[in-house]
């Protein structure tokens, strides 16, 4: 009896990792799309300029708000990948001052903004990826950005 159960398990487990997504796919490759249901909503694409100050870094990106919006505390990104590796993405809390987005990444602990938890699966073999918010986010302007690249990809929280 054990073993049939293992078995049965085991023929389920396989099933299950054999299903294919479904769902909507992303319009365009390389970039992150936030899942409203079955809808996607695209994150707005720019690129950060970066200002040196003494031993810190201050990213900005121009306009005070993203286009892209969610409602959703713990958003859910689609992305088909091509030359932009979901691994490499890191997501930040972002600043809005003097009608512009900021971001200060400083050696020191206390002072620089740290990344925000988020996890990547694969979907399907030809480079489909959910990308998961591990907690929720406050409402305010967020971007999810490549690792040693001045790529951004925003969106709001409201």
């Amino acid at each position: 009896m054990p073993r049939r159960a293992v078995s049965l398990l085991l023929v389920s487990v396989c099933a299950a990792w054999a299903q294919k997504y479904d769902g909507p796919r992303p319009p365009k490759p390389d970039i992150p799309y936030l899942k409203h249901a079955q809808n996607l909503v695209a994150t707005e694409v720019g690129e950060a300029k970066e200002e040196k100050r003494k031993e810190d870094t201050m990213y900005v990106v121009a306009g005070a708000a993203s286009s892209a919006r969610t409602p959703l505390a713990s958003p859910i990104f689609l992305m088909q990948a091509d030359k932009v590796l979901p691994d490499k993405l890191q997501l930040y809390k972002l600043d809005t001052k003097n009608g512009r987005r900021e971001l200060l990444l400083s050696p020191k602990k206390k002072q620089g903004a740290l990344p925000i938890r988020i996890e990547v699966m694969r979907l399907s073999s030809d480079g489909l990826y959910k990308i998961e918010v591990e907690e929720s986010l406050e409402n305010g302007e967020y971007s999810l950005s490549p690792d040693g690249s001045n790529q951004v990809f925003c969106f709001q929280v409201y």
